[in-house]
């Protein structure tokens, strides 16, 4: 019989991790909380992570990743610039509803760490540029000033908060129709 590789059981132990900080927040859940769910020795689980913070530094690379390929997905649904944008709210809104939302795990870190440790702010800041940027793109596809950018960001980031307390999708719907509203004032209240 073969023991597990370092990288399935490096895979064992992020995954148990991203599941327990989704579910209870990262300061709740103990090293041995984390040994037990992924049924992995604390000696072994601190060979390959040699501290929690490690640890949540590969749930957000992993988070980034996915969020990614989540607003990729999401903007490839439609070739019309303007309801590209459109689209990543109705992924927003897919995603709320969601068994295991909980809201954003990088605005969800931030609250917990992000004052204390520099180096994971550093990744949720990285995180937020990059989708922003990524709608600064899509703004200058469908002809709008970047500007237009950082007002969608804020109503995407303002849906997640706000669906994580209220525990429904309703927020996508009224980010999207705020960003709608945006979005065709930026382009001169012509619709393409």
């Amino acid at each position: 019989m073969t023991s597990p590789t370092d990288d399935a059981i490096r895979t064992r132990v992020l995954d148990a991790a991203d599941r327990l900080y989704n579910a209870r927040g990262i300061q709740a859940v103990g090293m041995d909380a984390l040994r037990a769910e992924a049924g992995v020795p604390l000696k072994r689980l601190y060979q390959l992570f040699p501290a929690k913070e490690a640890i949540v530094e590969q749930v957000l690379h992993r988070r980034h990743d996915l969020w990614n390929s989540l607003v990729e997905a999401a903007v490839a649904t439609t070739p019309a610039p303007r309801d590209r944008l459109l689209a990543i709210y109705d992924m927003l809104a897919r995603w709320f509803d969601e068994d295991d939302f909980r809201g954003c795990v990088f605005i969800n870190t931030f609250g917990e760490l992000g004052t204390v440790s520099p180096r994971l702010a550093t990744i949720i800041r990285e995180h937020k540029a990059e989708f922003q940027a990524r709608l600064a793109g899509l703004c200058a596809e469908a002809g709008a000033p970047a500007g237009l950018a950082p007002q969608l960001a804020i109503l995407a980031e303002g849906a997640q908060t706000t669906a994580a307390i209220a525990g429904s999708n309703e927020a996508a719907g009224h980010a999207r129709a705020a960003a709608e509203i945006l979005i065709d004032s930026a382009l001169g209240g012509t619709r393409p």
